[in-house]
C-alpha cells in the first residue's frame, strides 16, 4: 500500500477538474494566501480572476504581491470573464502581521467564500533552529500557527458567507499538506507527539513533515468543529512542483529532482482548485486528504493508519491529537486572537 500511494502522489494521472469545469464565480469573494509569481499560488489566484470571482492575493512584500496582481490582470488573452485581483499584505512569520491582515479583509469585505492556505515554508527556506517572531520554531509557525490563528480571525466572513450561499459544501477552507505527511520516515508514531511540541529541533526536513501533518490535523479538526455550521474543510497535497521552495535547495538535489519528480506549478493550482471548488468535494469529504492532481483519498487507504488514529477523537477509537494539536495552536497564539 505504501508504494503504491507513494508513486500515485509523485506521479498522478491527468488532473480532471480544471479552469475549463469551473463556472462563473462573479459575486463570491476569495483569498489565497501566497500568490507570487512562480509559486502554486500565482497560478491559482491566475486561474481563479477567470471565473469572475474578487481574489485576494497575499504575500509578505507588496512589491511581489502587485507584480504578481500585474503580471495576472495584464496576461493575454484575457479571460471572457474577468474577477477582481486584490492584495493583502500578510507575513506568516509574525502573527501581527496576521492579525492585521484579517482586518485588513475584514474591513473590504463581510463574506469570505473560500480561504486557501497555500502558503507555506520549505525546509530550505529557513535556518536550523529558526525562530518566527514570537519565538516559535520557524516552519511549525508560519505553516500551522499562523494559518489557524488567521482562519480563525475570519470566521465571522466564512459564516456569512455560508448564509448567503445555498449550496452546501460551498464555503471551505482548504490547507496545505505533502508527501511528507505520511511518507517521511521520521515521523513520530501517530504522526505528532504532542508532548514534544514546542522543541526546536534542528532538522528542517523533520520540522517540516511534522508541521504538514499539522496541517491535515487543523483541517480534520476544523471540519469536526465547523462542519455543521456549513464549512467545508480539507485538506490537500498540492503535489510535487518546481517553486521557490527549491531556490535554496542543494544545486544536485534540485537537478535530481527536476529530472524525476518536480513537475509545473499550474499543475499544483489543480489539486488546490479542485478542493475549493469542485463538486465532487462534498460535505461529507470534510477532514478527508486530496491528492494531486484532485483526487479523495478515504482514511482506509492511507499507508500511515497509525496517523490516522492519532487524528480521530477519543470517541471514534482515536487518540484525539488532532484536538489537542489545536488546542496547542491556540495556545501559541491567544494574544492575537
Amino acid at each position: 500500500m505504501a508504494f503504491r500511494d507513494m508513486y500515485t502522489q509523485f506521479y498522478p494521472p491527468k488532473p480532471k477538474f480544471t479552469e475549463r469545469h469551473v463556472p462563473s464565480q462573479k459575486g463570491r469573494v476569495f483569498l489565497v494566501t501566497g500568490g507570487t509569481i512562480g509559486g502554486v499560488g500565482f497560478e491559482l489566484c491566475k486561474m481563479l480572476f477567470g471565473t469572475g470571482a474578487t481574489v485576494y492575493l497575499t504575500s509578505r512584500s507588496k512589491n511581489r504581491g502587485e507584480e504578481a496582481i500585474k503580471a495576472i490582470t495584464e496576461s493575454s488573452p484575457a479571460p471572457a470573464t474577468p474577477g477582481i485581483l486584490k492584495f493583502i499584505q500578510l507575513d506568516l512569520n509574525d502573527l501581527a502581521s496576521v492579525k492585521e491582515a484579517a482586518a485588513e479583509f475584514a474591513r473590504q469585505e463581510s463574506k469570505l467564500d473560500v480561504l486557501w492556505n497555500n502558503a507555506g515554508t520549505a525546509p530550505f527556506q529557513v535556518q536550523p533552529s529558526e525562530t518566527t517572531v514570537q519565538g516559535h520554531e520557524a516552519i511549525m509557525g508560519r505553516n500551522c500557527i499562523a494559518a489557524l490563528l488567521l482562519t480563525q480571525l475570519l470566521l465571522p466572513q466564512l459564516r456569512a458567507a455560508v448564509a448567503a450561499q445555498m449550496t452546501p459544501g460551498s464555503v471551505r477552507v482548504i490547507w496545505t499538506a505533502s508527501i511528507a505527511a505520511d511518507h517521511d520516515s521520521g515521523l513520530d508514531p501517530n504522526g505528532i507527539d504532542i508532548d514534544q511540541l514546542g522543541t526546536v529541533h534542528p532538522s528542517r526536513t523533520r520540522n517540516y513533515a511534522l508541521s504538514k501533518v499539522g496541517n491535515w490535523f487543523l483541517a480534520r479538526e476544523m471540519a469536526r468543529r465547523y462542519g455543521s455550521e456549513g464549512i467545508l474543510s480539507v485538506v490537500q497535497n498540492p503535489g510535487n512542483t518546481s517553486t521557490h521552495g527549491y531556490d535554496t535547495a542543494p544545486p544536485v538535489l534540485v537537478f535530481f529532482m527536476k529530472a524525476l519528480i518536480l513537475q509545473k506549478p499550474k499543475l499544483a493550482g489543480y489539486t488546490e482548485l479542485f478542493a475549493g471548488l469542485s463538486p465532487d468535494v462534498k460535505p461529507e469529504h470534510g477532514g478527508m486528504y486530496i491528492m494531486p492532481w484532485g483526487r479523495i483519498r478515504r482514511d482506509e487507504d492511507c499507508p500511515r493508519q497509525d496517523i490516522i488514529r492519532g487524528i480521530k477523537p477519543e470517541e471514534q477509537g482515536g487518540l484525539g491529537n488532532a484536538r489537542r494539536f489545536w488546542e496547542w495552536c491556540e495556545l501559541q497564539a491567544k494574544d492575537y486572537m
